[in-house]
């Protein structure tokens, strides 16, 4: 009798004759399970049962009373060593003496300061520790309160009283700036004399084409010598109009453009046109939404060593080198100034 090959069995034709529930035995057969690797997954270590039906009737309320029941009942374990209250070892006896400071460690006073002292309150003492620097002895507001006092008595408790927190103050929001922007640009274009600082910080609402304007206006004032657009949302076109107004201008004296979207590239612009600027003293340019960088910060420094006008500069460098001679520079020009203001 000659055995069959298994290679010549066809295989889809019998999957093909199989039923459903036959196709999903044999899946389930040929899973590959691990059932001691506990870091698989539960469904991974052993076979799926949770289509299997149910053995009987699941009732939750009868099963969660028969567990409390068995808990109630279930008497709970004796003790190995049961407690009998009895106390084991000798009471701590203080030594004779013990706690008292030494004769020689002890100060005599005049009597009637010792009567005074003998008399003192918890907080009359408080006060004392802390008018002779005894800071130690009490929270730093208990110190502060009797050092800022004369006459009365600060503190109102002992030293050894409770440490309480400060009464939370609540401060009012800052009021909007009241600067009208439109009246101040109609101001500048007129030339108004009456007109010298115009400060349009916190303004969050005022377009990019009105802060061009007022740029623009001030290439011919001569009367404004301080322009502060702090946190105006102020970006590189504007970047762009403020360079153009310092190559003109021959009045601003300070300009503040602290807190805006300025970028590098804007930043740059207006430190080449402050080559050409000497009335300007002092600018802010810090804390723009980008970081300038390293090639801006030493465009910033060169410009400072060309100009000697510039005696204020509000800007925190991030590189040692452009820091250096920034310093250099902003000394250098005070020391010009106090130098003609002594001849």
């Amino acid at each position: 009798m000659s055995k069959s090959d298994p290679r010549d069995i066809d295989e889809d034709a019998i999957l093909k004759g199989m039923s459903p529930e036959e196709i999903e035995a044999l899946e389930c057969e040929l899973q590959e399970m691990d059932p001691e690797n506990a870091i698989l997954p539960a469904g991974y270590r052993q076979r799926d049962q949770t289509k299997k039906s149910p053995t009987g009737a699941f009732d939750r309320d009868a099963l969660l009373d028969h567990l409390e029941k068995t808990a109630l009942e279930h008497e709970d374990r004796d003790d190995l060593v049961p407690f009998t209250g009895e106390k084991k070892g000798r009471a701590f006896v203080p030594k004779e003496g013990h706690g008292k400071i030494p004769d020689h460690e002890q100060i005599t006073l005049e009597p009637e300061l010792e009567e005074a002292l003998k008399n003192a309150t918890d907080a009359e003492m408080c006060d004392i520790a802390a008018i002779l620097g005894m800071y130690t002895l009490m929270s730093n507001k208990q110190y502060y309160d009797a050092l800022g006092t004369t006459g009365t008595i600060a503190n109102t408790e002992g030293i050894n009283s409770v440490v309480k927190p400060d009464a939370f103050k609540v401060f009012p929001d800052e009021p909007p700036n009241p600067t009208n922007v439109e009246e101040t640009l109609q101001l500048i274009q007129k030339n108004d004399s009456s007109l010298f600082d115009v400060n349009l910080n916190n303004i969050k609402d005022v377009p990019i084409p009105t802060l061009k304007e007022i740029f623009e206006a001030m290439k011919g004032n001569t009367h404004v010598e301080y322009l502060s657009i702090a946190a105006t949302r102020s970006n590189d076109p504007v970047a762009y109009a403020v360079a153009e107004m310092l190559q003109e201008n021959t009045t601003l004296q300070s300009l503040n453009i602290e807190s805006n979207f300025i970028t590098c590239e804007g930043m740059n612009a207006i430190v080449k046109a402050m080559a050409n600027n000497n009335t300007l003293t002092e600018i802010k340019i810090d804390n723009q939404r980008q970081k300038l960088g390293d090639s801006c910060e030493m465009e910033i420094a060169t410009m400072l060593e060309n100009n000697s006008s510039i005696v204020k500069i509000g800007y925190h460098f991030t590189q040692q080198g452009p820091r250096a001679r920034a310093a250099i520079a902003i000394t250098r020009n005070n020391d010009i100034i106090r130098q003609q203001r002594v001849r």
